[in-house]
């Protein structure tokens, strides 16, 4: 396969370098947007009339059918083409001769590839985004479904307070919200068009550098044309926010895996999201949420990766950077495969109502309620802390919970209490009365609800 860099050496390059240099097995998943990148140079050349319209219109034309073409199979992509920017130049121009030798007339590889990956990227960013939003749909549906669902709530691990199980998953809403705000805070520093840049230092040619950046829906162009080709600022940006959507769901996996747990017992994955056990038969396995919390580090290594690949390269454009998209392609193909297992899995499943209340009674997660009591009644809220905390000593002792305690008993730690307690400290009441903004209780929660799918369908 010939080079486009032949002239300055006709030397063969040794075969095993030519393979390590191709990036061909990468970037070809990039064809696409490559010719709707030259498609709207040709049209700029063309119109500025540094190369002549009838090219221009040869160029454009060629450029759309080995579109055509590579979509139906009908052209089959060279591996041994050193790239895919190569791949498409020297095919338009068997194609249709001389013309297509024109159509990097003001251009260099290096602010093609950079047109190329900023496009694929926000094709990329349309399809986690609607993956997200799937994922926010099921949370909140099944939100709604279970905004009375008691359950406890926990900070150190150790049950804290009551909540719905409708709350708890509404804080996941929350999170994957913002990263659906994330992705469009960096939409906005992706979409700026490098085209013009040339190789670092722009083009003598006249070019309109708008013009492209108009038809590819790039609102803005690289101000400097050293950074435009330069930066990779928008693929790091990219791997964090990947790493931020993998951090929730990988905290929402663990959680599933301990409440699916006979411990917990208050969750039940569907068959169809576990697997078994090769030697006991009785083993039911959370393995899909198992691998998605494991292949978070896997995006996390992307990241980290690119981060140390940029950190010292000198301006402008080194090759190390043909490694930026093997790794953000990869961390890209890995979110795109988890959000919908994680759909599947969290539509199927099965919340045990029964045991997540146990739990909650089980616990003495009424007692700051119980606290709450004593100072509404106008004890100080310190000394009811140390009431109550005695009380839960007391309890503890006689194997009870705090609404088992007999009035009498109360009686003996303080005076202040009443038979409206047992009211009071219910756990039903108890969830009801956190009643304010982002609260555990129902009203609240449809209050969240509504604002979550609100902001969702604002996007």
């Amino acid at each position: 396969m010939k080079k486009l860099w032949m002239g300055r050496t006709d030397a063969d390059v040794f075969p095993a370098a030519s393979a390590f240099n191709s990036s061909i097995a990468t970037d070809s998943r990039m064809y696409r947007q490559d010719i709707d990148g030259s498609i709207a140079h040709a049209a700029m050349l063309g119109h500025t009339g540094i190369i002549s319209s009838g090219d221009a219109d040869a160029i454009i034309t060629g450029l759309l059918q080995i579109k055509q073409d590579i979509d139906s199979g009908a052209l089959a992509i060279d591996p041994d083409s050193e790239d895919i920017h190569t791949f498409i130049e020297l095919t338009l121009t068997d194609r249709i001769g001389e013309a297509g030798k024109r159509l990097h007339t003001g251009r260099s590889r290096n602010d093609q590839v950079a047109l190329d990956l900023r496009l694929y990227l926000n094709e990329q960013y349309n399809i986690q985004k609607e993956l997200l939003a799937g994922l926010i749909q099921i949370l909140t549906d099944l939100a709604e479904e279970h905004d009375e669902t008691i359950m406890p709530g926990y900070t150190h691990l150790q049950r804290a307070q009551p909540v719905t199980f409708g709350h708890y998953l509404l804080a996941y809403a929350a999170m994957f919200l913002r990263d659906i705000g994330r992705l469009e805070d960096a939409r906005v520093r992706l979409l700026h068009s490098p085209l013009g840049a040339g190789a670092l230092a722009g083009t003598s040619y006249p070019v309109d550098r708008q013009m492209p950046a108009a038809a590819l829906a790039f609102p803005e162009v690289c101000i400097n044309s050293i950074d435009a080709v330069s930066d990779r600022d928008f693929v790091l940006e990219t791997a964090f926010w990947l790493s931020m959507v993998m951090t929730h769901l990988s905290r929402l996996c663990e959680e599933i895996i301990m409440f699916s747990s006979r411990e917990f017992d208050f969750i039940e994955l569907s068959e169809a999201y576990s697997t078994g056990s090769s030697i006991m038969p009785q083993k039911k396995n959370p393995d899909i949420a198992e691998l998605i919390r494991g292949k978070t580090g896997r995006v996390f290594g992307a990241l980290t990766a690119l981060l140390t690949m940029i950190k010292g390269l000198p301006l402008a454009y080194n090759k190390d950077m043909q490694e930026d998209k093997e790794l953000i392609f990869d961390a890209l193909d890995t979110v795109a495969c988890c959000l919908p297992l994680m759909q599947g899995m969290l539509a199927t499943m099965n919340p045990n109502k029964e045991s997540m209340r146990r739990a909650a009674a089980e616990g003495f997660l009424n007692a700051t309620d119980c606290a709450d009591y004593l100072t509404k009644k106008g004890l100080p809220f310190r000394e009811a802390y140390k009431i109550v905390g005695e009380l839960v000593s007391h309890a503890q002792q006689a194997e009870k919970t705090l609404e088992d305690l007999s009035l009498t008993e109360l009686k003996t730690f303080c005076s202040l209490f009443e038979d409206d307690v047992y009211t009071s400290i219910s756990l039903e009441q108890c969830v009801r009365a956190r009643n304010s903004q982002g609260g555990t209780s129902p009203e609240s929660v449809r209050k969240q609800i509504i604002k979550i799918r609100d902001e969702l369908y604002d996007e």
